[in-house]
Parts: C-alpha cells; structure tokens; sequence
C-alpha cells in the first residue's frame, strides 16, 4: 500500500504542477481551489506512503515522478521545447531515483 501511495502522489503532483499555472496568481477562485485541494491530497497520500517506505526513497520516487512528469506533460501536451540537454536532465532524473531504490534494497 505504501508504495500505492507514492506513486499516487507522484502523479496527483503532475496535474498539481500545472494547476498552479492556472491559478492566475491565486486570483482565479475555482482554480485556486483545485491546486488547494491537490495540495492536500498530494501531501496525505505521501504521509501514508511514507508510513512504510523509507522516508528518503519515498520522497526522491515522489519527487522524481512529479519533475519528470511535468516536465514530460509540458513537452508533449503543452508543446515546450525539447532538447538534448533537457532529455538528458530527465534520463539523469530517473536514473538517480532508480539507483536510489536499488541501493536501498541492498543496505
């Protein structure tokens, strides 16, 4: 269930990301209340998650997910530029959260 959790956060933090965009600085009610509650449930959900994955692993899976997720969104749906340096800093991205995870199982 802890790992459910995660990565549940991980992509609640996707659509979080692009919620604030439309936010409008917080001047737009119903989008500001969308990204408050996608606030909470992020932060419930890797709470729970945390509860039995080691804490550090738990929040680089977390955090791997929501950057290269929206970063992946805003390539591909919202038509950011893409590069080789870009693609490379993602690859990085998910290579640290792999190792991560590897060398947790091993300590």
């Amino acid at each position: 269930m802890g790992w459910i959790a995660v990565f549940a956060a991980g992509l609640l933090e996707i659509a979080w990301a692009h919620s604030i965009r439309l936010t409008d600085g917080f001047a737009k009610l119903v989008p500001t209340l969308v990204c408050g509650v996608l606030t909470v449930l992020v932060l419930y959900l890797l709470n729970v998650g945390m509860k039995t994955v080691p804490a550090g692993t738990a929040y680089a899976v977390f955090v791997g997910i929501g950057a290269v997720g929206t970063a992946a969104v805003g390539i591909f749906w919202l038509r950011e530029p893409v590069s080789g340096p870009r693609i490379l800093a993602l690859a990085l991205i998910v290579g640290g959260v792999v190792l991560l995870q590897l060398t947790s199982r091993t300590a």
